[in-house]
């Protein structure tokens, strides 16, 4: 099987192939234009370990940052000049998937600082500046599925911004995730919003959900302990999604339906594979459904390309296996609960670190451009 038919075989099983990378690089070289054409890459994410990387290599930014520094410009205000740079630019190269797909895909993410994660009323105001910033209809704003997240994404939604969800590792925390966006969808409606503008994915953490039990599991270290390890991601996500087949199968929903909106897609982010153990597209595969994303790093997609398989649905109708994985975790001693905690705290975290290594990079180089 060649590459393009392996993922195409994907793309028609309903899956949508979002890159999870983005720098000037990838679209100045005409990398990204090649994947949209000959990868079925239909979207692409971004978050500020992306961007933090991005910064720290090559000489693909040195010209903006040059000009930045003749005008003085700030730390803050460069690194907003230099995402929404990229964002606009990766949004019109995705405008044409945009139309086609009648804005379902085509979608480029930017994220919120996330130093703002705890704070809800400072992340509605970026959201809403960001929207208007980027100025693209198929820019999707990040904001993470903190409790104080909740209510911003809630307001985002209800001034017409269409968002990508982001940092969702439990089943619990995704309920009110689809809650807020159901509420968001309501109150755009009664601002007078038009529904069918506004689009949300909702990320859920696959990958990490396994390292941080696998860790766990090896502490233990019993046999039953063991043989669990690497299989709590996929049971999370086919619960998820049992989960959203619910909500988007509910009342509340269809009373929205007529009014035209979209439903909130699920989509499977850290879907690389950090155990070497593991089949290295094991998180593509055995996530395959219909009408769902699946954001990969460029590293998984060519492995999806090369040697990936499409065994049909991987996730319809199994919540009641899934559940028997984590009524197994529980049995021998994990705490899902601190587990899900542990890593919504690391994950936020995680964000907080790249924003400042992103931020004493672009310091750097605007005192070295003056």
């Amino acid at each position: 099987m060649s590459t393009n038919e392996r993922l195409a075989a994907l793309s028609a099983a309903g899956v949508s192939i979002w890159l999870d990378d983005l720098s000037r690089e990838r679209i100045d070289s005409g990398n990204l234009l090649e994947l949209i054409n000959d990868w079925y890459v239909v979207g692409v994410t971004t978050n500020p370990t992306i961007f933090a990387s991005a910064l720290s290599k090559g000489e693909a930014y040195d010209a903006q940052v040059r000009e930045l520094a003749s005008r003085g410009a700030d730390v803050a205000a460069a690194i907003r000049e230099i995402t929404v740079a990229d964002v606009q630019q990766a949004c019109d190269l995705f405008s044409g998937t945009w139309e086609s797909t009648g804005g379902t895909d085509g979608r480029v993410s930017l994220e919120v600082d996330p130093t703002l994660a705890r704070d809800t009323e400072a992340t509605v105001a970026q959201a809403l500046d960001l929207w208007k910033a980027v100025d693209r209809p198929n820019l999707l704003v990040k904001i993470p599925a903190t409790q104080e997240g909740l209510p911003a994404i809630t307001r985002a939604l209800a001034e017409g911004v269409s968002v990508n969800v982001t940092l969702i590792f439990s089943v619990e925390r995704y309920e009110h995730v689809m809650g807020a966006y159901l509420d968001g969808l309501e109150q755009a409606a009664a601002n007078g919003q038009a529904l069918a503008s506004i689009q949300s994915v909702a990320s859920f953490f696959v990958s990490r959900v396994d390292t941080e039990i696998d860790k766990r599991l090896e502490a233990i270290g019993s046999d039953e302990a063991m043989a669990l390890r690497g299989k709590a991601g996929v049971a999370n996500s086919r619960l998820a999604y049992a989960a959203f087949e619910k909500v988007f199968a509910s009342d509340r929903w269809k009373a929205l339906e007529a009014k035209g909106a979209n439903p909130q897609r699920p989509l499977w982010a850290s879907t690389g594979v950090k155990n070497p153990d593991y089949p290295d597209t094991m998180y593509v595969t055995e996530l395959v459904v219909a009408n769902t994303v699946n954001t990969m790093p460029e590293a998984t997609l060519k492995a999806f390309a090369d040697h990936g398989e499409v065994h049909g649905d991987r996730v319809t109708g199994r919540a009641e296996e899934a559940q028997k994985v984590f009524d197994q975790l529980e049995a021998v001693g994990i705490d899902i609960t601190d587990v899900f905690l542990t890593l919504e705290n690391e994950g936020v975290d995680k964000f907080e670190k790249s924003w400042g290594e992103l931020q004493e990079t672009v310091q750097g180089q605007l005192d070295a451009a003056k």
